[in-house]
Order: structure tokens, then C-alpha cells, then sequence
């Protein structure tokens, strides 16, 4: 995991123009989670080539970057872990994503019809709640700094790491009793501040409704989007 940052104000370079180097600001309406809570920490999956497309799928991002408002939540998960389980902190591997790679991830499943492939990427015609900084992927590290065992790995497409089956595979011993509570923690965790955890996957976790992320959020549709460059003289 990538350690955590300080807190200052996020300035990313940007190309040079006349030999002078531009200055990229993050977007006014987002935050790097880290400057909200440093003990949470990054494994940004899609910055690098392990991920389920074998490819980089971000060029510009590095950090997670969430809504102000839904990064302050997961502040106080963060906080209210670390007074249960000392030492423990949250993980997170993927949390703003623009439309763009939205847009990748939904065309490398076309072997799947569109109703299975949506149970594990949202349509990009429909938008994702990452595509608004109002949702994310992420785990729990022990103590240690070891992630906890979930019985399935992240972007695992399997029923096995479907919420909605833990128990059928509990009964059938493909899950053990600590794998289903490491589940659990990371969901009373989450839903203590109102995140709301997809069916399908035990590492989402969204941040409200889609309609309403769509009333009160914006849509940022490329990387781009994500930063300003101030105008050079």
C-alpha cells in the first residue's frame, strides 16, 4: 500500500509550456481521501497492470479521489475501525473513475450478455457512482498490514465473492466462518455511515442512490475533468 500523504494542498504537474511547468489543481467538489483520514491507505489497481484488463487504465491518476462530502464518512469508518480493531485500517483500490475507463472496463466483458456483465461494471450509458466520486472499492489490513482474508479476491467475478451468497457457500465450506466475518466487519463498518454495499461484489460500496448522486454531483467524464491548469501568461 502507498503510504500515506501529507496534508497540503494537491498540486499535480502538469506539461510544460515555455520551459515552465503548469500547475494541475484537483477539482474544487473532490478530495484525495488520504488528506481526510492519513491512516487510510491506497492500492490504487487500475494505476498498474494488475487488474482484470492486464492493462494501466489510468494515466493520470494516482490517488483516490472521492466527493467531500462522502470522504468525510469514510473518515469516521476509518476512525471508528481504529477504536474496534487497533491497528486496523481501510485499503482502498479504486474510488473516483471516470467515464472513460468506465467505458473500457464495459467493453473488455462483451462476452458477457449486458444484464450479467452490469452486475460487475455499470453500463457507462447509465454512469457509475465512481464516475461521480461517490463510490469505491476497498478492503480492511489487520494490524500487520495484511489485507483480511474475504475468500474471494477484488474484482472477482465469481458467485463466491457475491454478498448475496455467503451463506449458501458458508454451508457448502467454499467460505469459512472468518472469511464471512471479515465480510461483515468491513460491511457494519461501511453501512454504520450509510454506505450501501452491490449485491455482487463485497468490496463496492456506494455512497447513496444513483439518482441522487446524479442531483447532486458532477459527472466526471474523463481524467481531464478531474483537474484545472490555470491559464499561462
Amino acid at each position: 500500500p502507498q503510504k500515506s500523504a501529507e496534508k497540503s494542498a494537491l498540486v499535480v504537474p502538469t506539461k510544460k509550456k515555455d520551459g515552465q511547468a503548469l500547475d494541475a489543481k484537483l477539482h474544487p467538489d473532490l478530495v484525495d481521501i488520504q488528506q481526510s483520514h492519513s491512516q487510510i491507505q491506497i492500492e490504487l489497481k487500475y494505476t498498474t497492470s494488475a487488474n482484470f484488463l492486464g492493462e494501466k487504465l489510468y494515466s493520470k491518476i494516482d490517488k483516490a479521489y472521492l466527493q467531500k462530502d462522502v470522504a468525510a464518512r469514510l473518515a469516521r469508518v476509518q476512525k471508528a475501525l481504529q477504536q474496534t480493531h487497533p491497528g486496523y485500517q481501510l485499503l482502498i483500490y479504486d474510488a473516483l473513475r471516470p467515464v472513460t475507463v468506465q467505458q473500457k472496463m464495459w467493453d473488455a466483458l462483451d462476452s458477457l450478455r449486458p444484464v450479467e456483465r452490469a452486475k460487475f461494471v455499470s453500463n457507462p450509458k447509465n454512469l457509475s457512482l465512481h464516475n461521480m466520486g461517490a463510490a469505491l472499492d476497498l478492503t480492511i489490513l489487520d494490524a500487520k498490514g495484511n489485507p483480511l482474508d474475504m475468500g474471494a479476491d477484488f474484482d472477482d467475478i465469481r458467485h463466491i465473492a457475491y454478498p448475496i451468497y455467503e451463506d449458501s457457500f458458508l454451508r457448502t465450506g467454499q467460505l469459512t466462518p472468518l472469511q464471512v466475518q471479515n465480510r461483515k466487519l468491513l460491511r457494519s463498518a461501511m453501512q454504520a455511515q450509510g454506505f450501501r454495499q452491490l449485491p455482487t461484489e463485497w468490496w463496492h460500496y456506494n455512497a447513496c442512490s444513483r439518482e441522487e448522486a446524479k442531483s447532486i454531483y458532477k459527472v466526471f467524464y474523463t481524467e481531464n475533468d478531474i483537474f484545472t491548469t490555470p491559464t499561462s501568461n
